[in-house]
């Protein structure tokens, strides 16, 4: 079903997307887009990528920009995530304002996008972890739901990469709290809360290089293990309808969080009444160790 919100969104004209494409969405909260990334993006993206790789050479442990993978070295090196990559290579920060990204946003939230945060997941070969059920509002609550992800596949992903997966239509039910029974956060739906979700129906959101996933902040989505023997880069943009604001401290804020990207700044709040569950405190910083427990870590699969 679709509401007053998104009603409007689809009276305005597209950018880039077709109204199926909008309306889809709306009914099920994400959409795989193929190959609409060219490869100039993709060559700046890719030499991007090879710097940040380089860098971690020096590396023995994890920093708050770089996380480090199992059995990374300076011969062979291998890299769990970078965080805000936005700023820590000019590459990044021109693809998430000057790609086709924010237009992609502006079909789906309205013509006035908010930049959020950015991060980018490796998934490394054969010992890429697995990224348990999540919502990513659970993370950054907002005065509404607008906020979505765009997931570049930076190389060609399959399905023994470990590909994000979206269960259809979970955008539409409750918000479910991430900790566990006794209050500790998890970073993750408990398995009791699982079991009303079609989990082993989910698609997988795979395809070549240059292909670009969307989901919203209230999708549920998750991702399996890379068993393969090829990385499954995937880098992550946040964006929003210039009218949501942040409750808490976003773990992966930056300088560029809150920059407009399209349209014009928001003159009030947009409040949606449906509650959301508050993460914890991270003021303090958002570090490998203090992100959750388990094998996740960080809001995106």
């Amino acid at each position: 079903m679709i509401g007053s919100t998104e009603e409007a969104i689809l009276a305005q004209p597209a950018r880039l997307l077709t109204q199926a494409q909008r309306e889809f969405y709306f009914e099920n909260g994400y959409l795989l887009l193929e190959s609409v990334i060219g490869n100039d993006w993709l060559t700046r993206l890719r030499s991007a990528i090879a710097e940040v790789l380089d860098r971690s050479r020096e590396m023995t442990v994890s920093d708050d920009v770089i996380w480090l993978e199992k059995g990374h070295t300076r011969s062979d090196p291998r890299l769990l995530r970078l965080n805000c990559p936005d700023v820590h290579h000019p590459g990044f920060w021109a693809y998430a304002t000057e790609s086709i990204l924010p237009d992609i946003a502006a079909d789906l939230v309205g013509p006035d996008v908010r930049y959020s945060h950015s991060l980018l997941n490796f998934k490394w070969a054969e010992v890429g972890q697995e990224v348990k059920w999540h919502q990513d509002i659970q993370f950054y609550p907002h005065t509404n739901y607008s906020p979505l992800s765009l997931g570049t596949l930076v190389e060609d992903v399959g399905p023994e990469q470990g590909p994000v997966r979206a269960i259809p239509g979970s955008h539409l039910g409750d918000v479910i709290p991430h900790y566990a029974e006794d209050g500790t956060w998890t970073a993750c739906i408990q398995d009791q809360d699982l079991k009303s979700l079609k989990v082993d129906e989910a698609p997988l959101l795979m395809g070549p290089a240059g292909s670009v996933t969307v989901h919203n902040c209230r999708t549920v989505h998750g991702s399996d293990p890379n068993r393969s023997e090829r990385g499954r880069p995937l880098l992550v943009n946040t964006y929003s309808a210039a009218d949501a604001f942040p409750y808490t401290h976003l773990p992966q804020r930056s300088t560029n969080t809150g920059t407009i990207v399209r349209g014009k700044p928001a003159s009030q709040a947009r409040l949606d009444p449906r509650p959301c569950p508050l993460p914890p405190d991270w003021s303090g910083g958002f570090s490998v160790n203090n992100a959750a427990t388990g094998e996740i870590r960080g809001d995106a699969g």
